[in-house]
């Protein structure tokens, strides 16, 4: 398994670091062989230690710096190094974006082959810091109290956390505040080892532009102990409060939701704003948690759209509608699919809460459902794509290509599916035009992308 390397494990070497991987560790190469190590930046020299070996590529540690990069700097939060939270916060918030920059321009030419599209430099935040609207931090018991925080890089231990520095102030305070009012009815944590306990996760969300904040308490089963005092706290706790959820999940399992959700008190919606379209969140709602950034993405969107009122657009993997909806106050009509039907819910609702009348939601794959407006002939001139992870479905791209959209607009969260889709699109005919990073997640190696691609008449 390992005789290809040029190293051996527990192997203390020097070396120099020519890259960042995805997950955001340095890259070093011995004759070819790749390394991956935590914390280190492009163009350091150091001594590492090699701790595994792959038959492609291995795994060092960091001992010793001998040049530093000039876009190092001390990471911020306290507890960076044991969290898995963040990737970055040892680079310059600058150095961030231009290796999100690469990183893109690397995978479009690596994996789509594509050379020649203009790849803008990335549309970063002038403070990348309390950004997050959302909070979810699972809980647990140390020393007779409760625990709540993230989970230690590569394992489920809890680090306690007071503060989180890229997450609203606000949803910080509410997170440390609903720990110590279960703490004080006695409300005991749940095991995962044992199934036994009740509270697994806290939940935070708060509206940016309305200040409104959801607290949703994720237990075991329907049991909360002095659920009505808990309540009665929480209320008294903080007045921007609104919305207090229940959510049930009785099952043995690392997915936070269960199946079954309740309200305990005050509404079942907060309400956000992107841009002057308002949205209403429930508790299990898709909604991105950098809102001022998605408003940079979506208007990026828009304007590849390019639309002058008399088009007929088609949202792919339309999610509560918040794409479709800034689509449709300047198309003449939008469709939008999507396979989650509580998400297709809160669409219609969103659609009606903005009295837009100009917008048609459909539940079910886009691959199943696009062919079938096809059929019925509802013919796209711009066809948006914003798709999970892993991409689009093969059939969606084939229909996209028989359906022969003088534009396609994709909106993609992941560089390298987005890559091999792309190249799948351009040998349909289809050239890819521009391409907009926008940087969503500041202290993590995410990036989210939108591409222009234009019809080629052959």
């Amino acid at each position: 398994m390992t005789k290809q390397a040029p190293v051996q494990k527990n192997e203390y070497i020097d070396v120099v670091f020519e890259d960042l991987t995805h997950e955001g560790n340095g890259v070093a190469k011995v004759d070819g062989y790749p390394l991956f190590v935590p914390n280190g930046l492009p163009g350091e020299k150091a001594k590492i230690k090699v701790i595994k070996l792959n038959k492609g590529y291995g795994f060092g540690r960091l001992i010793e710096l001998y040049e530093k990069s000039p876009d190092r700097v001390e990471p911020n939060c306290p507890i960076y190094k044991e969290c898995g939270g963040c990737q970055l916060q040892h680079l310059s918030y600058p150095g961030q974006l231009r290796a999100k920059h690469n990183q893109v321009q690397e995978v479009l030419t690596r994996i789509g082959k594509i050379e020649n599209a203009i790849v803008h430099p990335v549309l970063g935040m002038e403070d990348p810091w309390r950004y997050r609207n959302k909070a979810q931090v699972p809980v647990g018991e140390r020393e007779g109290g409760l625990i709540a925080g993230f989970y230690q890089k590569r394992s489920h231990d809890i680090i306690d956390m007071e503060a989180c520095l890229i997450q609203q102030e606000k949803n910080d305070e509410v997170v440390q505040s609903i720990k110590r009012i279960c703490e004080k009815h006695g409300v005991r944590a749940y095991n995962e080892q044992t199934h036994k306990g009740t509270l697994r996760h806290i939940m935070a969300r708060s509206g940016m532009k309305t200040g409104e904040i959801m607290v949703v308490l994720i237990t075991r089963n329907t049991d909360l102990p002095n659920k009505n005092q808990i309540i009665q706290d929480i209320i008294q706790s903080n007045p921007d409060i609104k919305s207090i959820v229940q959510n049930i999940n009785t099952k043995k399992t690392n997915v936070i939701f269960g199946d079954e959700t309740k309200v305990l008190w005050g509404n079942e919606f907060i309400y956000d704003y992107i841009g002057n379209i308002r949205f209403a969140i429930s508790a299990r709602s898709f909604y991105q948690v950098n809102p001022e950034q998605t408003k940079v993405l979506y208007d990026q969107a828009l304007k590849y759209a390019g639309l002058s009122g008399k088009e007929t657009v088609i949202d792919a993997y339309c999610g509560i509608g918040t794409i479709s909806l800034f689509l449709a106050q300047q198309a003449k009509k939008v469709y939008g699919v999507e396979i989650v039907p509580e998400a297709i819910e809160d669409a219609k609702r969103n659609a009606k809460l903005n009295e837009i009348e100009n917008v048609e939601f459909a539940v079910g794959e886009a691959e199943t459902v696009i062919p079938k407006w096809y059929e019925d002939g509802v013919k796209a001139d711009v066809l948006v794509v914003d798709p999970p992870r892993k991409g689009c479905d093969e059939t969606l791209l084939q229909t996209i290509i028989e359906m022969k959209p003088k534009k396609v607009v994709y909106v993609s969260c992941n560089p390298a599916t987005l890559a091999r889709d792309l190249r799948i699109l351009e040998d349909g005919g289809f050239k890819t035009a521009e391409v907009q990073p926008v940087d969503m997640f500041p202290q993590t190696m995410h990036v989210e992308t939108v591409v222009l691609m234009s019809r080629v008449d052959k």
